[in-house]
């Protein structure tokens, strides 16, 4: 009977917790809506503090109250649609009479960078100022600070401004350990996606590649920097090649900032810039954007569609973060069938995925090119699969640090037999009917012939990519494969060698396809898509993933479940694939 009634309390008592838990959350949600909906009040002499040391994504995602309540110290991200919308607006806005720029280490790439200080510079026309503080600053924080009207270092900081590099990592060694053989198809000598799979360092197409692609974005964005701080390029060469920035003081002898200082410095600098001794009045992006909007809201019928593609191209609905192509195959067609949408932009940035998800999308771009303008406006990477999107529009916009190109197609199968019989004891067996029933196969070694089929494969969809490619960008396809073969361009390159219409950013791609559609200047509006997934939902996915981690790590233990996440990661590169080396970190 005790164990009886302990049992029953243990129940009432985990149903009530159950229940309180449910309270507390459906208060959480109830008060981040109430509060996400109030319009903020922003004071007179207040300054824009622009906090972009987080992941820069292209949108901002829905407010997720759950994080809010049970994780306050969460990773940030921003999207950069709403910085550039702060920024727009803080031009206009009476109220702000200037920026502080907190650019310690943003997380982006340089196309979004270029992006966001293409924004910054058309701040300044406003004669606002633009003040920036860092105790520390990468290369790349710098290059968006580096056209503030005061750059302070802590004493204590340092800078990062010493070139710019590709770091790859390569798993031939793990493979071996474990008995894994990966089975390569790949047509291109610069696809260069698979060779983590079966070398142990770049090739010389590759670092060819890798080497011009870098000093092209390496020019553009020195050259950006020296306009701003008035020094020669060669000067500034000759400060990035021999590491003249180590120290707040080599910094400021050579230029690169213009004071040194501590927090409490910086803050008179921008009081006395606000000509106050009050406290300063600071609003941050996320609060500036719910007070009155100074860019006046567009009530025309006419619609330009921006249907943002952000990350790997993936088969079917695909989860946050992906290209699904089921997902924008329904976007894109709804903008076609709309009436009212006039024109169509495609804010891609992806390195590309699956092949076939990839030509199915392109075969709704091009049914909706017959109806209305389809503009590509490309972010930081529009390659493989993700040019393969963008050359079936009209016009294609490039940022100068854009990576694109990557026209080139390869397959991959990872053979585990190997691995389970020889590490977890499991061996494998089949009956089949007719010779080639079980393939392709990942728990046997493919026959000669069954190789010859994969690369036939393989070889089909690379005459159809450049095939495709030649024709839309009205091209000879024997000119088009000589700079196909996988090839990683900048956005500048590209549009020297025709891969690319015009270098700009995504406001001019907005303005190109107004103007193919005949709509007159504010006489349209714009439309994003696809919609956000709701906090639910993502909240829910993360307790999956979350799980999912945990178990991982209870029978792999925490030092080989790293190894198992990026395992996972590889296998979702089987099959037919149109992808830039995802395996890549540009900093």
């Amino acid at each position: 009977m005790l164990q009886f009634l302990k049992f029953v309390f243990a129940t009432i008592t985990g149903l009530f917790l159950f229940l309180f838990l449910c309270v507390v959350l459906l208060i959480g949600l109830a008060s981040s809506i109430s509060s996400s909906d109030k319009q903020a009040e922003i004071e007179t002499n207040s300054v824009l503090k622009l906090e972009l040391s987080r992941n820069i994504t292209e949108q901002t995602a829905e407010k997720d109250p759950f994080t809010e309540i049970f994780n306050q110290n969460a990773p940030s991200q921003i999207g950069l649609l709403q910085i550039k919308e702060a920024i727009a607006n803080a031009k206009l806005d009476p109220k702000i009479k200037g920026i502080y720029l907190s650019a310690e280490d943003p997380q982006a790439a340089w196309a979004t960078l270029e992006e966001i200080r293409e924004s910054l510079l058309d701040f300044k026309t406003s004669k606002k100022f633009i003040y920036s503080y860092a105790e520390g600053q990468s290369e790349k924080g710098y290059y968006l600070a580096s056209l503030s009207d005061k750059i302070y270092i802590n004493p204590a900081g340092g800078m990062e401004l010493n070139g710019i590099v590709a770091n790859y990592t390569f798993f031939k060694g793990l493979f071996d350990k474990l008995d894994i053989q990966p089975e390569i198809f790949r047509v291109g000598r610069f696809k260069s996606a698979v060779e983590p799979f079966f070398l142990t360092k770049m090739s010389d197409e590759n670092k060819m590649q890798n080497k011009e692609f870098l000093t092209s974005i390496s020019k553009h964005y020195l050259s950006k920097i020296a306009t701003s701080r008035g020094i020669p390029e060669t000067e500034l060469e000759k400060i990035v090649n021999e590491l003249k920035t180590e120290t707040p003081e080599q910094a400021l002898e050579n230029k690169i900032i213009t004071n040194i200082g501590y927090w409490d410095q910086f803050e008179d600098a921008l009081k006395s810039a606000l000509k106050t001794t009050d406290k300063i009045k600071m609003v941050g992006i996320t609060n500036y954007l719910k007070g009155e909007k100074m860019i006046k809201v567009n009530t025309s019928a006419n619609k330009i569609a921006v249907i943002i593609a952000q990350g790997d191209i993936v088969t079917g609905d695909g989860n946050e973060g992906e290209i699904g192509s089921d997902t924008y195959i329904k976007e894109i067609a709804k903008a076609r069938k709309d009436k009212k949408v006039k024109a169509i932009v495609l804010r891609i940035n992806s390195g590309g995925g699956s092949a076939a998800a990839s030509d199915m999308m392109f075969r709704e771009i091009e049914l909706a090119k017959k109806e209305k303008p389809v503009i590509a406006s490309m972010g930081d990477y529009a390659a493989s699969g993700g040019y393969y999107m963008a050359m079936g529009a009209d016009s294609i916009v490039a940022q100068p640090t854009t990576i694109t190109g990557s026209i080139g197609v390869f397959g991959v199968l990872f053979n585990i037999e190997k691995f389970f019989g020889n590490k977890l004891g499991i061996t494998f067996d089949h009956v089949s009917t007719h010779e080639y029933a079980d393939f392709p196969s990942a728990t046997r070694t493919m026959s000669d012939a069954e190789k010859a089929k994969m690369q036939n494969s393989t070889n089909q969809i690379y005459e159809k990519f450049t095939s495709l490619a030649a024709k839309n960008r009205k091209m000879d396809v024997n000119k088009l494969r000589e700079i196909a073969g996988g090839r990683v361009w900048s956005g500048m390159d590209a549009k020297r060698i025709g891969l690319v219409d015009v270098l700009g950013n995504y406001e001019d791609a907005i303005k190109i396809a107004a103007k193919k559609a005949k709509l007159k200047e504010g006489d349209y509006k714009i439309k994003y898509s696809p919609s956000k997934k709701s906090p639910l939902d993502k909240y829910f996915k993360k307790l999956n993933e979350d799980a999912e981690e945990k178990a991982i790590a209870a029978m792999l233990g925490n030092d080989l479940a790293p190894f198992a996440k990026s395992l996972k990661k590889i296998k979702a590169m089987e099959g037919i694939q149109m992808r830039m080396p995802n395996i890549m970190d540009v900093k």
